[in-house]
């Protein structure tokens, strides 16, 4: 434990190295989260409505047990993969998925946010 009784924070090994054209692959975009919804049935899934700038998807995400109240991300901007096949959960299809910070670790995941507003729809890279 640290002083401020916080368990010491161990990084993960590096995954090995990947080519560029792989990343190149994947399509990371800003979109704002217009609505968190319960997803029926389930403990830990809610549905995001994000808008993307030219059109808006449902993308689910498991922060139900993560977040005391997980429409406080409601108008935030954060960071998508958009370019995954489709992906049916708890009966309804995610569009995508939002990039977080510290769930692969075990600690309270951050959304990955643009340091400033920027149109949604932009693109990393």
């Amino acid at each position: 434990m640290s002083e401020d009784g916080s368990q010491t924070f161990r990084a993960a090994p590096v995954k090995p190295p990947v080519g560029f054209d792989m990343l190149d692959q994947i399509d990371v975009r800003v979109g704002t989260i217009e609505a968190v919804e319960d997803v029926a049935g389930s403990k830990k899934l809610v549905r995001l409505c994000v808008n993307f700038g030219d059109h808006k998807r449902n993308i689910l995400a498991g922060m139900k047990g993560e977040r005391e109240n997980p429409r406080e991300i409601v108008g935030r901007q954060a960071l998508f993969v958009v370019n995954l096949e489709p992906k049916r959960m708890a009966g309804e299809v995610s569009e995508g998925i939002l990039f977080d910070i510290g769930y692969a670790d075990g600690i309270v995941p951050a959304l990955a946010v643009p340091e400033k507003q920027v149109p949604n729809g932009a693109r990393v890279g």
